[in-house]
């Protein structure tokens, strides 16, 4: 299989993806301490690059479904930031119409099949979303993301089973950041190297630093190109970190400062803006402007949240069944 090259546009797009995903969680943190959002908000900061590298191998007609740390995802598959931050202050011009929340993004326009509050909801989704894709004759792959809590759910095992042996073309992603919610990995099982749990099932499986964007864009470049060729579903365990707590009323004292701290040394958009310098791909001045352009962007999204309205009333009663023509449903 010919793998996707890695360029000097793919390097400055990770920047600008990845830098857009950082400040604007940083923005949403900053709102939820000002009670401009409200509710459950699980901030992505630090794991930017498992997303970044992803988006550089696959088609916008690949879909994607995650759990409910879900705003970077939403802004790299084309979400605008108005859509998402508008979302956040639950109004009826964000992308789940101020209905959703934090934890519910979703754009069947930009193939976001949603953020899901439930733990582990979304693997027999993406499974779903992948049987049907098969079935239709596409060549369009689903990324199923999940975190390293949820592999303990029953329905993730059973999903692998059936996703390998229909061959689904599906990408199974866990993002381990070492902790489910507050419970570390290592207190929760005896077998610590996540990605093992696919080879139960006889499904290509390997660990990727996710810390590294080259190396999340090999491994999911490899695990989509088998999609699409027919050889079904592989199991990825990225092994990232998130700098912040579980959610915004997590202090995260379960860890050390130390450990924190070994992190951000590795901080994935400080290795890719090292990358770009280091093969003069571009200078001082074009990180100032692409660094004052995703400000200004952010900014915008914060004035158009609060300049929408709240849904009305009446839409409690809309979007609850949805009637759809599917083709391969017959009178």
């Amino acid at each position: 299989m010919s793998s996707t090259p890695i360029t000097k546009e793919t390097y400055l797009e990770w920047y600008k993806s990845m830098l857009l995903m950082r400040k604007f969680e940083e923005k949403a943190g900053q709102l939820y301490g000002q009670q401009k959002i409200r509710g459950f908000c699980h901030l992505y900061i630090g794991q930017e690059a498992v997303v970044a590298g992803t988006m550089s191998v696959i088609n916008p007609e690949d879909s994607m479904i995650t759990a409910y740390r879900d705003h970077a995802h939403a802004l790299a598959k084309g979400i605008s930031a108005d859509a998402c931050m508008a979302e956040l202050f639950g109004k009826a011009t964000g992308c789940s119409k101020g209905k959703g929340g934090s934890m519910h993004f979703f754009s069947k326009e930009h193939k976001f099949m949603g953020g899901h509050g439930i733990v582990g909801g979304q693997i027999p989704l993406g499974a779903g979303i992948a049987f049907a894709e098969k079935y239709l004759g596409t060549n369009n792959v689903n990324i199923c993301y999940m975190g390293d809590g949820a592999v303990r759910q029953g329905a993730f095992n059973e999903t692998l089973n059936m996703a390998m042996l229909w061959k689904l073309p599906v990408v199974f992603v866990c993002e381990n950041n070492g902790y489910a919610m507050g419970t570390s990995v290592k207190r929760t099982t005896n077998m610590q190297d996540i990605y093992k749990m696919g080879l139960g099932f006889d499904m290509p499986s390997a660990p990727v630093d996710g810390m590294d964007v080259v190396a999340v864009h090999n491994a999911m470049d490899e695990a989509v190109q088998r999609a699409r060729a027919g050889e079904g579903p592989t199991f990825l365990e990225i092994r990232t970190y998130r700098y912040k707590g579980h959610s915004m009323s997590d202090p995260a004292k379960y860890r050390t400062k130390d450990e924190l701290e070994e992190y951000k040394g590795r901080d994935p958009l400080i290795n890719v803006k090292h990358a770009i310098l280091e093969n003069k791909y571009a200078d001082e001045a074009w990180f100032k402007e692409i660094e004052d352009g995703v400000k200004k962007e952010v900014e915008q999204s914060v004035k158009f949240a609060e300049e929408s309205e709240y849904p009305d009333a009446s839409e409690i009663y809309k979007d609850v069944y949805v009637q759809e023509d599917y083709p391969f449903i017959m009178d």
